[in-house]
């Protein structure tokens, strides 16, 4: 990142005839912004890891121990006697480990886990003395049932699988990581139990798997259980422990139900994850005990449809209701995020073709809805607003999949997606080239060339990437592209600026005869490099999750993926005519006229691309949204109605009339 910034400060060096200290300022703030963007990206990761890291450890330490308790305290305790003097021990000492953390946790005041406001020390110290006076199970549960409650409320959103491991990976991990103890079937008689105290768990035991949640058998594999032989899997990755938590949590229960899985869950993965079946069922009326059990023998139902962005969508925004009823306002409002950008936005191009008028409703409503998120007591409006966007998804989805696009729509789709993402990158890029041209160096014009190439590549390895090694969110996309665009927006309007004070010929050629020449040999071109790739590379893999949602849209058997190349292709065609043309006739005006038109040219881009890139930053919840009176949005020119936009916007707007009226003033 540093030298990149210094690319961009060298950058600047040729195109400034103003004073050395102005140059100087300027380059500064743009190797500012450069930290600060990258700063940006890596913030909450590094929020997390000094103060929010251990708080979520200890949390989901609490929250597994509890279960436990509420789980095995029945083999402990029997009519109010000791039934096995290990179990008992271990129960009480599990309890000691609860109030221990719980009032670490406290102690150590982290924002997000404020258990001043909760019973959860209260409820620990009761745990204990109830687990001395061998109360009943009924007792116990309730009381761990609470801690469970109030610490899953204030939890962050868990990195929840997209999809489960092939059955015969999952049979293969269970036989080497789990059988030796655990058993072939799970049942608790591995060739190691017998030596082991407690024995291990048997997971064909339906009462035991009825109070068991899979969030419980994740943290387990993943953390291991203290004062017990259960390790910590950590040579595991995050889908193998998964695929092992939803199997061990199903050998318990059979699938009665042919159909049981095309049956939707009327729940999100999370709370699935969340809760055990007695919860679940109890929770949701809706729901019975017996498709519980079914669901938990198959849940390849809950991922069936995991991928698609209205699922995706659906899941986030029941999720942020629940998370705000719940009051964790912050990760309702995450989740409301994540349910436009990592769902709705990958298919509003496909959408787009059908039915523009509906995209445009939910797009709006989605992003209005962070708004409602916004205050405490907004329940009524919370629940109205959101079954409201739920039926308007369910329309899109029935839109979307009453019949497959034609081959003319999926044609135009492909065509459309290129020409918005990559014409405003290529305008960038030709506008350098020809001033390279215009001031005889055309041998420069490879460090442009470098630029845009290694963006398409990068923005292909960062598709790829986020495909098979991480998850890239849709807030963390639209961060990235939202910065670039403002800082490409920021240089396009210095050089517009620039190029206006160069429009008088003899000007220009004076400025060439002591400037440029010079300074373009030192080697500071690769600023150039740096325009064009950011320019480039923050369309790239956007473009890319947009074709992958179009083609899902496309007939099985593969008949209309030619028609996605057609309009790629065509799209290539009508770019590559615009780069002929302005090639062709920019060279040949003259050097004043050159100048004006570029000047023009630049600070019209700068005035989108500062839009655009504020709509992306909205988008990501990094800047507020407040509505415009007037509902007036102009894609094409990163017009939204917005004040946040309209006022940037309207910045550019008027600096650009002042340097006019200045040009005016001085040229009388």
């Amino acid at each position: 990142m540093y030298s990149s910034a210094i690319c961009f400060k060298r950058f600047l060096v040729p195109f400034v005839h103003l004073m050395q200290s102005r140059r100087q300022i300027f380059a500064e703030l743009v190797f500012s912004f450069c930290i600060m963007l990258s700063l940006t990206q890596s913030a909450p990761s590094l929020a997390q890891s000094t103060s929010q890291l251990d708080a979520v450890k200890e949390s989901r330490q609490i929250l597994q121990m509890a279960e436990y308790i509420g789980v095995d305290y029945s083999e402990a305790v029997v009519d109010g006697e000791v039934s096995s003097e290990d179990e008992f021990a271990e129960m009480q000492q599990f309890a000691k480990l609860i109030l221990q953390k719980a009032e670490a946790l406290q102690t150590a005041a982290v924002s997000d886990f404020d258990l001043q406001k909760t019973s959860v020390i209260a409820n620990a110290q009761a745990l204990q003395q109830a687990i001395l006076a061998k109360v009943t199970m009924g007792e116990i549960q309730s009381l761990t049932l609470q801690i469970r409650h109030e610490l899953l409320a204030m939890s962050p959103a868990l990195q929840l699988p997209a999809q489960l491991l092939p059955q015969a990976e999952i049979d293969t991990l269970f036989a080497d990581n789990c059988s030796a103890c655990h058993g072939p079937a799970g049942q608790g008689d591995g060739p190691l139990a017998k030596s082991f105290s407690p024995q291990p768990t048997d997971f064909t035991d339906k009462e035991r798997a009825e109070n068991r949640s899979l969030l419980g058998l994740y943290d387990a594999i993943s953390a291991g259980l203290d004062d017990t032989a259960m390790r910590a899997f950590t040579e595991l990755n995050d889908k193998q422990r998964w695929s092992l938590a939803f199997y061990a949590g199903s050998l318990a229960f059979k699938n009665t139900s042919e159909d049981s899985a095309d049956t939707k869950p009327a729940l999100t993965l999370q709370s699935w994850i969340n809760n055990n079946p007695v919860q679940i069922a109890a929770q949701n009326d809706a729901i019975s005990q017996m498709q519980v059990e079914q669901w938990r023998a198959s849940p390849e139902v809950f991922f069936g449809q995991a991928n698609t962005p209205i699922a995706t969508a659906k899941n986030n925004l029941i999720a942020a209701v629940d998370a705000y009823n719940a009051g964790n306002f912050a990760q309702a409002q995450t989740l409301a995020v994540s349910a436009y950008l990592d769902g709705f936005e990958l298919i509003e191009n496909n959408l787009d073709a059908r039915d523009s008028g509906l995209r445009k409703s939910v797009e709006k409503q989605l992003l209005n809805f962070r708004n409602v998120l916004s205050s405490p007591n907004n329940g009524q409006q919370v629940s109205a607003e959101s079954q409201q966007i739920l039926q308007q998804l369910e329309q899109v989805d029935s839109t979307l999949n009453s019949a497959t696009l034609s081959d003319n729509a999926m044609f135009s789709a492909s065509l459309i997606i290129l020409l918005r993402e990559g014409l405003e990158a290529l305008l960038i890029v030709l506008a350098l080239i020809t001033v390279l041209m215009k001031t005889q160096r055309q041998d420069a014009i490879r460090y442009v060339h470098f630029g845009w190439v290694s963006a398409l590549i990068a923005g292909g390895i960062t598709w790829w990437v986020a495909e098979n090694l991480i998850t890239i969110s849709g807030a963390s996309r639209e961060l990235m592209e939202g910065g670039a665009a403002l800082l490409a927006a920021g240089i396009l309007f210095y050089v517009g600026y620039w190029m206006h004070s160069k429009t008088q010929a003899s000007v220009w050629q004076r400025y060439i005869n002591d400037n440029v020449e010079r300074h373009l040999s030192t080697g500071t071109l690769w600023g150039l490099t740096g325009l064009a790739f950011i320019s480039v590379y923050r369309e790239v893999f956007e473009t890319i999750l947009f074709y992958q949602s179009l083609l899902t849209q496309s007939v099985g058997d593969g008949s209309q993926v030619s028609f996605v190349w057609y309009g790629l292709v065509a799209a290539v065609g009508i770019l590559a005519l615009i780069t002929w043309l302005m090639l062709k006739y920019s060279v040949k005006l003259p050097i004043a006229r050159f100048f004006s038109l570029s000047a023009y040219f630049m600070l019209i881009l700068a005035f989108v691309l500062a839009g655009k890139g504020i709509s992306a930053l909205q988008e990501a919840a990094i800047i507020g949204i407040s509505a415009f009176p007037l509902d007036v949005s102009v894609s094409w020119l990163g017009i939204s109605a917005t004040w946040q936009g309209v006022i940037v916007q309207g910045v550019i707007l008027a600096l650009f009339v002042v340097m006019m009226t200045r040009k005016d003033t001085a040229s009388a």
